[in-house]
């Protein structure tokens, strides 16, 4: 069920006949996407692109090609859902599934004639025996809730029949193991880079698919889907093809069309680049906790922080690209010198840079986030997630048209940081984050300025994260450092639904699946308190 030999047992399987490719929605998806396009181009496949935001648009998406696809990829989508029930698909059609959520849903992993899930080489998951979740067919067994458990086709002569004594046990001990399997959520290899190793061995590979997925991995990390230590492998990895792919040439060999990337240590800031250095450090979730910029005294020692660097505030306060060129070139230098005194250290990052021609330069860190802005633009009017999805991948195209959508992204990206940070200062100045015992939680007003830019679903995460990081520096409860949140943000007025986002504590690294222990405490409060008024347990606690 695992594709690791890409080529022969994906896409030249899938290169003979039309194609269902369904993305989602983040810059990771639309970056493999766009390298996916790429080689379908380069081999005339028949394709169907569609952008879907969660099942009931996987579904739709679905049903509407039924008829004439045989072969659908999902992207950043479908891995930890059982496809096959979802979508009851006949048995002649393959799912070829590239999603970086983990973990996996046992029923694709254990599915070899249907499911295939691509999976970058060298990459190896934890997956539970198949004899310890899945029942033999003369073990059938039901579990605690009266379902009964799923069957391995064998035949009866494969397994003596067990006692009910041992089928008790091997329940129990399923349950374990599910339960340990689905506890803790991650992400694994960005999509994009899965799809760009496809791309390499095909011998397809260019320094515009490179940069897409440099754009991929980049996702991951500012979304913080993965943490620093999985970033530098990935990006290790992927400075070796910048090595082997931009390689001096002679000077009269130089196009001013020509592509060229570069690894370079960038600022943990956004967007400075296409910013101030002022408002940068003041909407960047890194620097506005470390220096507590919503406070008198937070806003003075940033003050003198400029000062140290020698940056005049009239300097910091206009665009980077008007600064003073002796200023701008010495920055990175100048923060690091002093990032120490001021709690600063990892304030540098390993990243990439792309020039095309003499043109200025990109940061992927800023492509992310104007991809991103353009995937969330929820304040335009009359704009839909599909044409939000359009916009979003034009923006990767190195062309007249996308370079300007990607200028748009950027504008639209710092109004959605400027927001986010209004929202946070509204937060914890006004004392709306409450502590409910086990978890913290907090939402966001109907009529609040700016409240569309939380109805979807990255910047209410990325407003989430701020949130508790400011929440955990100010308050004086030790506790809140291993304490989850929950965030509700107004979803549609017109139908009272509302977007949830649960962010693990501070302190635990194991990224919890939900809210972990949170959770768990409350249902068993509602079991037990069921139970004491002797009736049924709700369904789904």
């Amino acid at each position: 069920m695992f594709v690791e030999r890409l080529r022969e047992e994906m896409y030249d399987v899938i290169s003979k006949e039309r194609v269902l490719v369904l993305v989602t929605m983040n810059a990771d998806a639309l970056c493999a996407c766009k390298i996916l396009q790429w080689l379908f181009k380069c081999d005339n496949v028949e394709y169907t692109l569609l952008p879907v935001k969660g099942k009931d648009d996987l579904v739709k998406a679905y049903v509407d090609h039924a008829e004439q696809i045989k072969h659908v990829v999902l992207i950043n989508c479908g891995g930890n859902m059982n496809i096959l029930e979802l979508l009851q698909p006949l048995d002649d059609v393959i799912f070829y599934i590239v999603d970086s959520h983990r973990p996996l849903d046992l029923d694709n992993v254990y599915n070899q004639d249907q499911i295939k899930i691509l999976m970058k080489e060298g990459e190896t998951l934890e997956i539970p025996d198949f004899d310890d979740i899945y029942a033999s067919s003369d073990d059938e067994e039901e579990d605690e809730e009266g379902t009964p458990l799923k069957r391995r086709k064998t035949d009866d002569s494969e397994s003596p029949h067990k006692s009910k004594k041992e089928k008790r046990l091997w329940a129990k001990k399923r349950q374990t193991t599910i339960y340990q399997y689905y506890e803790n959520a991650f992400h694994g290899t960005s999509s994009a880079m899965v799809l760009y190793e496809l791309s390499w061995k095909m011998s397809k590979d260019s320094n515009l698919l490179l940069w897409w997925s440099i754009v991929g991995l980049t996702d991951q990390l500012i979304n913080e889907r993965i943490d620093n230590e999985k970033y530098v492998s990935d990006a290790q990895r992927l400075h070796e093809h910048v090595l082997r792919l931009n390689h001096d040439t002679e000077e009269d060999g130089a196009s001013i069309n020509c592509m060229k990337i570069s690894f370079d240590h960038e600022l943990r800031l956004a967007l400075y680049r296409h910013w101030s250095i002022f408002d940068s450090l003041c909407h960047s979730s890194f620097t506005a906790c470390m220096f507590r910029v919503w406070t008198l005294k937070g806003k003075r020692r940033l003050h003198e922080f400029l000062a140290e660097l020698g940056l005049p505030l009239h300097q910091c306060q206009q665009k980077f690209s008007a600064m003073d060129v002796a200023l701008r070139n010495s920055l990175k230098d100048s923060i690091v010198d002093i990032a120490e005194k001021y709690g600063l250290e990892e304030i540098m990052f390993g990243s990439f840079n792309v020039q095309l021609g003499y043109k200025n330069k990109l940061c992927a860190s800023d492509v992310v986030f104007a991809v991103t802005a353009l995937l969330e633009n929820s304040t335009e009017e009359g704009k839909t997630f599909s044409d939000n999805f359009l916009d979003a991948l034009d923006a990767l195209t190195w062309c007249s048209s996308g370079l300007e959508k990607l200028q748009n992204g950027l504008e639209l990206s710092k109004k959605h940081l400027v927001a986010i940070w209004n929202q946070v200062h509204s937060f914890i100045s006004m004392h709306q984050i409450v502590c409910a015992g086990p978890f913290l939680y907090a939402h966001v007003r109907e009529g609040a300025p700016d409240v569309q830019v939380f109805s979807t679903p990255i910047n209410v995460t990325r407003l989430a994260r701020f949130v508790l990081n400011c929440y955990v520096i100010m308050s004086k409860n030790k506790r809140a450092a291993t304490l989850p949140f929950v965030l509700a943000a107004p979803l549609d007025p017109e139908t009272g639904t509302c977007i949830v986002v649960g962010i693990p504590p501070v302190a635990d690294d194991t990224r919890k699946n939900f809210l972990g222990r949170a959770f768990e405490m409350a249902a068993e409060k509602t079991k037990a308190r069921s139970r004491h008024d002797h009736c049924e347990p709700a369904g789904n606690e």
